[in-house]
């Protein structure tokens, strides 16, 4: 009688600790233990790291409710050896099980990276690679790669042209190499057959039409003008005579600051300098948007061949085929600019 009394006690104990053990099981397996009544959160895991710099990275920013049981499910499900680097989202309430089974699988959140403006080719590489493992410089030695290997026409001069600019996304962990291949392939996304066929229908390239595009984006100050500009410039070069683009003039100096072109800027010896030498220079001026190149490829047919700014600088421009009313559309101009000049003066002296 004693022993059967102690057989149940043992029992009821037993069951007691199996029933605390499956529980406790349940929830550490499905209950929620990250970013518990939270909102999606997204960390880095770097090159290199470790379990252990990943449980700071969860400890640190208060995005796992309880460690311990996180890490016996993440050694349970042998993810301790096999941390992948990459970038990553938990949202609210996700289990042991649906974190480790995410970043055990390496499945990564897609990074966005955004160009929408730059002068110069240097000036990309940082906005570029900000939310991506590779560094500024490993983008730009790839690039540099691929200037001297490709077979498409790039150069250091135009390679500019190769950034069509968007929202591209990519994984946190792309290589250099395989980041310039994504741009290339954008690039021959925008240019299609449509567009190589209105591009070949002006007598230019793909890289020609991207050089006139960033012409005629740093001459329209109104987006409305830009066909009207490409319309100008198109026949400018289908009839041989001189673009005479101040801007690309700008762009021989090197000093960006450059408010005014002066006569003496006309005489630089570069092949930027569209006073001196017919044609277009070799390589865009700045990184031409979507607009601009649509521009281009859309551009106004008309017979215009002369613009001057208008004289209420308003940023739009007076156009002509006429050479005559094009230097008194120039006469009103500078005529109105001293006035304004000069009432600034007096402002200055009182």
């Amino acid at each position: 009688m004693k022993n059967r009394k102690v057989f149940v006690i043992a029992m009821v104990v037993f069951a007691g600790m199996l029933s605390t053990f499956s529980f406790y099981v349940y929830q550490i397996i499905m209950a929620p233990n990250f970013q518990v009544d939270g909102q999606d959160v997204r960390f880095v895991i770097p090159r290199g790291a470790t379990f252990r710099s990943v449980q700071d990275t969860l400890y640190k920013y208060k995005i796992v409710n309880d460690m311990v049981s996180f890490s016996f499910i993440a050694k349970l499900m042998n993810y301790t050896e096999t941390v992948k680097p990459g970038l990553y989202t938990i949202g609210p309430n996700m289990t042991n099980v649906q974190v480790v089974r995410m970043l055990r699988a390496g499945e990564q959140t897609p990074s966005k990276i955004t160009f929408s403006h730059a002068r110069l080719i240097d000036d990309l590489y940082t906005p570029v690679t900000r939310y991506l493992e590779i560094s500024a410089e490993e983008f730009k030695e790839a690039l540099d790669t691929f200037i001297t290997t490709n077979n498409e026409g790039f150069t250091r001069q135009n390679i500019i042209a190769m950034f069509i600019p968007n929202t591209y996304e990519v994984y946190y962990t792309i290589s250099a190499a395989d980041l310039v291949k994504k741009i290339n392939s954008e690039y021959h996304r925008f240019w299609n057959e449509d567009n190589r066929q209105k591009a070949a229908a002006m007598g230019l390239t793909p890289l020609e039409v991207s050089t006139l595009a960033s012409i005629v984006q740093a001459e329209a100050k109104m987006d409305e003008e830009s066909a009207t500009i490409a319309g100008l410039y198109v026949n400018r070069l289908q009839r041989g005579i001189p673009l005479q683009a101040d801007p690309t003039l700008v762009f021989a100096t090197g000093d960006f600051t450059l408010k005014r072109v002066l006569n003496e800027h006309k005489e630089i010896d570069s092949p930027y300098n569209t006073y001196k030498y017919k044609g277009l220079p070799p390589g865009p001026i700045n990184m031409p948007t979507l607009h601009s190149l649509n521009a281009v490829l859309n551009y106004q047919k008309h017979n215009y061949i002369f613009m001057c700014a208008r004289e209420d600088f308003s940023g739009y421009h007076n156009f002509t085929a006429s050479l005559r009313e094009h230097n008194e559309n120039a006469r009103r101009y500078q005529r109105q600019l001293s006035i304004e000049q000069q009432k600034a003066r007096r402002l200055n002296q009182n």
